[in-house]
């Protein structure tokens, strides 16, 4: 058996090694999509979280976008009487905030909370073009109402209509769960810096979610009852498509 003295260079170095490990790497045991140990200086940080934030801006944009005015559309557009259109207005905002169980079971549990973001925001996205092509294209929308006549939505309208519309709402089961917490994990919990940054993070987190919900309440609703619906339904799709196409940018440069 050496004696202390001959032992004392290989605890030092392996002290040396766990302050080195520690200044490169994570200490609170956060791993990368790959699976692998966090490099600070390589990614996490304020480096993910401006995708992350307009990921959050544009979702509350196009969900507010159609909450804040889905009843007029159904009731103008679709024909339908307003009981049959409030009725189906809370099932879909319902369901909206039903869906984060699944999201949330499959980020926890199988396929992380970066994938889980990545394929559910692209769910949302393809709801928005469906939702958009419904309100655009004539032969998936009734004509318009002549005097008090107003032709009734066939089943194929409602079911082009309705496929969109609750594409969105599993989109959004994947999304709501997660984001908050995926900017959270951009920060180091072992590091005092960090930890104040994470705060900061939150209140612009705050921001980017009321800010998307100001545009899509004000904006928005204007061009659906001004311009058109397939713009007002074209502009938030529009948005969404940025919002993952620069997730999976920021994906690719990592």
């Amino acid at each position: 058996m050496g004696s202390v003295d001959e032992e004392r260079p290989f605890l030092e170095a392996g002290l040396a090694d766990q302050a080195e490990s520690s200044v490169l790497y994570t200490g609170d045991g956060s791993v990368d999509f790959h699976g692998n140990p966090v490099l600070k200086q390589n990614t996490g940080n304020w480096k993910a979280c401006p995708f992350i934030l307009g990921n959050e801006c544009c979702e509350r944009l196009a969900y507010y976008g159609i909450a804040t005015n889905l009843v007029s559309y159904l009731t103008k557009k679709l024909h339908q009487g307003n009981v049959s259109a409030a009725r189906n207005v809370t099932t879909w905002q319902g369901t909206c905030y039903l869906t984060p169980l699944i999201g949330a079971v499959l980020a926890d549990a199988y396929w992380g909370r970066y994938w889980t973001i990545a394929a559910f925001s692209t769910i949302y996205f393809i709801g928005m073009c469906t939702l958009t092509l419904s309100a655009s294209i004539p032969a998936l929308k009734p004509a318009e109402c002549v005097g008090n006549i107003c032709p009734a939505a066939t089943p194929a309208e409602y079911a082009v209509f309705f496929f969109g519309l609750y594409l969105i709402a599993l989109g959004a089961g994947g999304i709501k769960p997660c984001v908050s917490s995926f900017g959270a994990d951009q920060f180091d919990d072992t590091d005092p810096k960090e930890r104040v940054k994470k705060g900061s993070f939150f209140n612009w987190f705050y921001f980017s979610v009321n800010i998307g919900s100001l545009i899509s309440s004000s904006f928005l609703v204007w061009i659906q009852d001004n311009v058109g619906w397939g713009l007002g339904f074209g502009i938030p799709a529009l948005f969404m498509g940025l919002a993952v196409g620069s997730f999976f940018l920021r994906h690719t440069s990592l």
